[in-house]
């Protein structure tokens, strides 16, 4: 290393160890990092992690001046920022000095005396209590070693333990492991010298690293299997197929050795069974369930009901579903969402039209809410995106290939304020780093992975199964870029079917699909036949005419009583919709956790899916109005001057005017809806003395202004608005 001139490889200790052979280069990342005459001027992708390599010379050159005071050579690079200290040292020897770095902020350095240490009681001093990660006997006592939770009274850590916690788990999913405070624990952990990486978890970044969690058990438990294959051996819509314990589903049977004739039957292992004569099973059933209730969960779909605690099925809870015309486009909806509708909803076919009127308007306000909500969610999630920029080159005529580009090139970190520089805007670049021109990205972005090969279906998406787009990661990085718009200020999505979003949210297990869900007009043709049938001869001849078909869903099974036709639907849908498109749904899964919002989905799913499932509100005067804080200096009439604002868009709504509400909240903001973050700043209205509007998408700011009458407030407004807007879309 040029820096500490050590030829040690420890990435846990002195970070990564990198040679550059075109700059003649070895450096270790935290030597470069901490050393104190050098700052990083350069780009995120220019020099060595955006340090200029003139400046690394540079500092190689004021270093080789300095002698470390520990080993007593030259190029000591870090001094130690304590008033007076004179101190300097190497990064390697300051570690093993005991001296702490502080990897936030200036990333300060703090010699062996004047460095900070952590206060506590030194009542128990003496007492030893156990390392919370690795188990061992720790001493309370104030060692650079030894490091205590701000937020646990008894949680004790070994600094190594702790840094390698740190280096694995990264900036999101670093926390206490006693309480899970996260931002008092890193805050701490950061003064104290522990480098915690922006990176997402190790354990997140490893592909398919959970797959084993999708296998169902497998074996035959019987006291004599009949299989002359063996136990393990399992042949679907055969007698040698295995079927799962209905209660417990962790013990299994094939379904000859328990004499059953078809999957329907329901099977218990032996275990299962004693525990249900004993009474107790019941009871314990019941309690699961009411549990279920409160939480919004359900039971999986691919498991039998118990025959001692049934369900209802969705016909005879939810028949309101088929009766309502209006509602049919809710039929899609997961039983985890529907043990959350209100009893007053399945009353609707009783409503008058009044009270429907109300209880739509009830809705939009609901949503409105839920917005709201989601905004405020959103504005937590960006406190983690920094000043640090990184500038993505759009080429206007291919926006996905561009932005692909972008999100995979090296320096790229959605924690780093975005810039947008469009290329290929006649015949020149235009850089902006206002919130309207990311927003346009955002947009163009969202739009072309709407009509992507990813996604399928009409106006309501759902995944799509594309063996390239999933060979290339593609499924991945639409989930990051769809997660990196919502919190940087992109626009809703409005496209996601509820069963897609139910999946993302509520796992694909827990998921029951609707015909309406299948994108395949082919596909859904034949499931219609085979639910349609009204008889037991045309379903047994339409499952003849479509034997290849059942073959490949893996449905392919003896009919023999009309009401087989239910569960042949069922797993079709379950097949086409989900098990079909598991692998890139787990993909996308992972793409979403980008900034920790999958999780915040995850804990707040009414508020999302109203900005995932449903198309952002219309606009309307009061809106607009409500969205405007009106500034007015003193010598302006600042209620006239708001009686035109406001009457103009009333006239706008009302459609008197060549402009729309979207085309105003465009010329101000560069955004033609509101975002789900919302705006940053805060949309104002100014009026002064001047000739025409201004739109001031930087600050958000719409400049009107002042005239004698509306008439030409109006005019001046519409001029300069449709002209405005009609240049920036030539």
């Amino acid at each position: 290393c040029v820096l500490c001139g050590r030829t040690d490889d420890c990435p846990e200790k002195y970070g990564e160890k990198s040679t550059y052979v075109e700059y003649n280069l070895t450096v270790h990342y935290y030597c470069l990092l901490m050393s104190s005459g050098i700052w990083q001027r350069g780009e995120e992708g220019e020099g060595i992690y955006g340090f200029l390599i003139t400046d690394i010379r540079k500092e190689v050159n004021r270093a080789a001046k300095l002698k470390c005071n520990i080993c007593k050579k030259k190029g000591a690079s870090i001094g130690c920022v304590a008033p007076k200290c004179k101190r300097s040292y190497h990064f390697p020897c300051g570690v093993q000095k005991e001296c702490i770095f502080q990897f936030m902020g200036d990333f300060r350095s703090y010699c062996w005396e004047h460095k900070p240490v952590q206060k506590f009681s030194v009542k128990g001093s003496r007492e030893s209590s156990q390392c919370i990660i690795c188990l061992e006997l720790i001493e309370q006592l104030p060692l650079y070693s030894v490091l205590k939770s701000p937020c646990c009274k008894n949680a004790w850590f070994h600094r190594e333990c702790l840094q390698y916690h740190a280096l694995s788990a990264g900036v999101f999913f670093f926390r206490c492991s006693v309480c899970n405070n996260k931002d008092q624990f890193q805050k701490e952990m950061l003064r104290m010298g522990i480098h915690i990486p922006e990176k997402d978890a190790s354990w997140e970044l490893e592909e398919n690293a959970y797959q084993e969690l999708l296998q169902c058990y497998q074996h035959c438990d019987v006291e004599r299997c009949l299989c002359r294959r063996g136990r393990d051996y399992n042949e679907p819509d055969s007698k040698w197929e295995i079927k799962r314990c209905q209660c417990c589903g962790s013990r299994g049977t094939h379904l000859a050795c328990s004499s059953m004739k078809s999957w329907e039957q329901s099977w218990e292992c032996i275990e299962c069974s004693v525990f249900a004569k004993s009474g107790n099973y019941s009871k314990q059933q019941k309690r699961s369930l009411a549990t279920s209730e409160k939480t919004g969960g359900t039971t999986c779909l691919l498991e039998e009901p118990s025959p001692k605690c049934p369900r209802l099925s969705s016909g005879s809870q939810h028949s309101f579903l088929l009766q309502s015309p209006k509602i049919m486009c809710q039929s899609n909806v997961t039983p985890c969402s529907r043990l959350e509708f209100p009893a007053s909803n399945r009353m609707t076919m009783s409503l008058s039209p009044l009270k429907a009127n109300r209880s739509l308007s009830l809705q939009k306000k609901r949503l409105s809410q839920q917005r709201r909500e989601v905004s405020n969610i959103l504005k937590e999630l960006k406190l983690q995106i920094k000043t640090k920029t990184t500038r993505l080159n759009i080429n206007t005529e291919n926006i996905w290939k561009s932005a692909l580009k972008g999100f995979r090139q090296r320096s790229f970190s959605p924690t780093n304020t975005i810039e947008i520089k469009f290329t290929r805007y006649r015949n020149r670049l235009k850089r902006d780093t206002s919130d309207g021109s990311k927003y346009r990205f955002f947009k163009l972005l969202m739009l072309n992975l709407q009509n992507s090969s990813l996604f399928e279906g009409s106006s309501i998406k759902n995944l799509t199964l594309d063996s390239q787009a999933l060979k290339e990661n593609l499924y991945f990085e639409a989930g990051r870029m769809i997660a990196v718009s919502l919190v940087h200020g992109g626009p809703s999505l409005g496209f996601f079917s509820k069963t897609l979003f139910d999946c993302l949210v509520c796992g694909p297990e827990n998921v029951k699909p609707a015909l309406e869900d299948v994108a395949d007009v082919g596909v859904a043709q034949t499931i219609k036949m085979i639910k349609y049938s009204n008889s037991l001869s045309s379903l047994q001849s339409t499952v003849h005419d479509c034997y290849e078909f059942l073959a490949a869903a893996g449905c392919l099974r003896p009919v023999t009583t009309l009401c087989d036709k239910n569960m042949l639907v069922n797993d079709l849908l379950i097949y086409h919709v989900i098990k079909r498109i598991i692998s890139p749904l787990e993909s996308f899964r992972q793409g979403l956790k980008t900034l920790g919002v999958l999780e915040k989905m995850q804990m707040h799913p009414d508020a999302f899916s109203s900005i995932f499932c449903h198309e952002p509100e219309r606009l309307s005067a009061e809106t607009v109005c409500d969205l405007f804080t009106i500034h007015c200096s003193s010598d302006i009439n600042k209620v006239e001057s708001a009686d035109f604002w406001m009457g103009y868009l009333q006239d706008v709504e009302s459609g008197e005017s060549v402009v729309t509400l979207e085309d105003i909240l465009l010329f101000a903001t560069g955004c033609s809806s509101v975002p789900p973050i919302g705006f940053d700043p805060e949309p104002t209205v100014k009026f002064l003395h001047i000739r025409y509007p201004v739109g001031n998408k930087l600050h958000n700011c719409l400049e009107l202004p002042i005239t004698k009458t509306y008439e030409k407030f109006k005019n001046k407004m519409e001029f300069t608005i449709r002209n405005t807007l009609k240049v920036e879309r030539e």
